[in-house]
């Protein structure tokens, strides 16, 4: 798919969930809350984080599940960073993570210390994952917010404009 189709794709999601009564401030945060647990250092955990936010939030569903469909490149490219951070953050010696083949062996040499190991470097990610929550969160809202307004603005432009034509 394309940038432009990608865009398109996005704003036709958020300009229909703005014509069916959701507010722009329930868009941004839908938005920015998918961001933040796309983002989860946990591989594989983030579609069931975000199912399970909008379910409890009665936030949208397919615009939380596109956030994350859309930032799982990210994803995947902030891992290793998360990861990182959490072992010096808790005073770990760093561990192999991006040699395949050492992995394999470490895990079938002992798989009970391979989760100790690896488990910790996951908790150590996620700690840190909530410390960027707490920044993230709040300033993709306060960005996000103003734009989806003045969208808003514009669709009921729109739509008043429609209406008018169409009564004259």
């Amino acid at each position: 798919m394309t940038r432009e189709s990608w865009r398109a794709r996005i704003r036709r999601v958020v300009v229909a969930q703005l014509t069916q009564g959701v507010t722009p401030r329930r868009v941004a945060f839908t938005v920015a809350l998918g961001a933040l647990l796309s983002v989860f250092p946990i591989f594989g955990a983030t579609t069931a984080l975000c199912a399970l936010a909008a379910w409890l939030l009665r936030l949208n569903q397919p615009l939380m599940q596109l956030v994350n469909a859309l930032l799982a490149p990210v994803h995947i490219l902030l891992l290793y960073p998360y990861y990182r951070a959490g072992e010096h953050l808790f005073g770990r010696e760093p561990a192999p993570l991006l040699a395949v083949t050492e992995l394999a062996e470490r895990f079938a040499s002992s798989p009970k210390q391979f989760v100790l190991d690896y488990g910790m470097i996951a908790v150590g990610g996620s700690v840190v994952w909530l410390l960027s929550a707490l920044v993230a969160v709040p300033l993709m809202y306060v960005i996000l917010r103003p734009v989806l307004e003045g969208l808003a603005r514009g669709v009921k432009a729109g739509r008043e404009k429609m209406r008018s034509g169409n009564l004259a």
